[in-house]
């Protein structure tokens, strides 16, 4: 039955994985001329209903989760995340009709930022729940699900487009997430926050949660300046084609779940504090590569995007990791949904105010990067010494 169970959690992990990336993945449907033809200030504006209603979902997750079994908060998530994919599915027919395709994407994006912000932080409490005793690497293994998802969305995306039915990734999200529901309905999945009863409150709590929040809105800037934007630079600074931006976004999600692969089946022979410090840098690094690539060069940018991926990989896992023994997973993520928002549809505006390029724009990513792997040096000791006392 644990199998069952796991085999559930991380199944929804893989489908959230590609729902959180069918937006980006179809950038370059919504900004064609001959399509949604949306400028980029629209696109980006798309993700404000996204960030506002995950920030309010997963700020509100902790209160449901006393009230509520975390299965019925799993399922009206996943729900969720079904009806943003059929909003996004029929505003297919009516892309031409400005008003009606921009409101039903709107929606969509919505209702994806809803089952997000309840889904996510619900998956991770299951994992640590199903997983008492190996809870790192657990909820390494989840967002190495979410990360596949990450990956597949891009590459099903190049495909459809290639034949002509680029919403053929939403009806297929539909397909996969009626039987998914089907399936978990008779489980008995753990419910209840993670909570440690006999453990004191620290008297640096406060402190320690700024430092928690702020590394995790930093990390949202970080990983959605690539996330989103990514396909909108190789397209604009590239000049790439729509297949050769799909493989970029492929890319850099592909590297972010070889990385969370990687640490958590290499987690026995390397120590976290060495990961969790040298992975910001190799970020800021990609990124400032990126700022300083030429134009015209994609396959270049690739690769930047990919390394960046790299950088990415396990810095939430571990935040979130370290995080659970506070009971804080849920504001956790919701400031990294702050720095989603921030980066999601902050852009566009920063370019228009300040008439700077992407490329700056990557740099400036790069700096925030680096000030994020400063702050994981004193997150990581203090952190490991309470888990060390709770194992005593």
């Amino acid at each position: 039955m644990l199998e069952k169970k796991m085999a559930a959690v991380y199944a929804s992990g893989l489908i959230q994985g590609m729902t959180l990336v069918v937006f980006p993945a179809i950038s370059m449907v919504l900004t064609n001329p001959d399509e949604f033809n949306f400028s980029t200030a629209a696109y980006g504006s798309l993700f404000i209903p996204q960030t506002v209603l995950a920030i309010l979902a997963s700020a509100c997750w902790g209160s449901l989760n006393r009230h509520w079994s975390s299965k019925s908060i799993y399922m009206i998530g996943m729900s969720l995340n079904l009806l943003a994919m059929l909003c996004l599915m029929f505003s297919a027919f009516v892309m031409h009709e400005h008003v009606l395709s921009y409101s039903l994407l709107l929606a969509a994006t919505g209702f994806l930022g809803l089952g997000f912000g309840l889904t996510v932080p619900t998956l991770n409490s299951m994992t640590a729940l199903l997983k008492p005793h190996q809870v790192d690497s657990a909820t390494l293994g989840l967002n190495a699900f979410l990360g596949v998802g990450t990956v597949l969305a891009p590459i099903f995306t190049a495909l459809f487009i290639g034949i002509g039915f680029w919403w053929g990734l939403p009806l297929l999200l539909v397909i996969l997430m009626i039987p998914l529901l089907f399936f978990t309905l008779p489980l008995a999945l753990p419910g209840g926050n993670i909570n440690i009863s006999s453990q004191k409150t620290p008297k640096n709590v406060s402190m320690q949660f700024l430092v928690f929040a702020t590394i995790a809105l930093l990390y949202g800037i970080v990983e959605t300046l690539n996330g989103n934007w990514l396909s909108i630079y190789m397209h604009k600074q590239g000049h790439a084609s729509s297949a050769i931006q799909s493989l970029g976004l492929a890319a850099f999600w592909g590297m972010v779940t070889f990385g969370r692969v990687l640490f958590a089946i290499i987690k026995k022979n390397i120590s976290e504090s060495i990961v969790y410090r040298i992975l910001p840098f190799i970020a800021a690094a990609a990124l400032f590569l990126v700022a300083c690539l030429p134009d015209s060069s994609p396959y270049l940018a690739v690769l930047a995007f990919g390394l960046a991926g790299f950088g990415c990989s396990a810095l939430l896992p571990l935040t979130i990791s370290f995080a659970t023994s506070q009971s804080i997973t849920g504001s956790i993520i919701c400031f990294y949904l702050c720095g989603y928002g921030l980066a999601a549809f902050g852009v566009a505006p920063l370019q228009e105010l300040t008439k700077v390029s992407l490329n700056a724009i990557y740099a400036l990513g790069s700096i925030l990067a680096i000030v994020l792997g400063c702050m994981t040096f004193a997150i990581h000791s203090s952190t490991r010494e309470k888990k060390n006392e709770l194992k005593g």
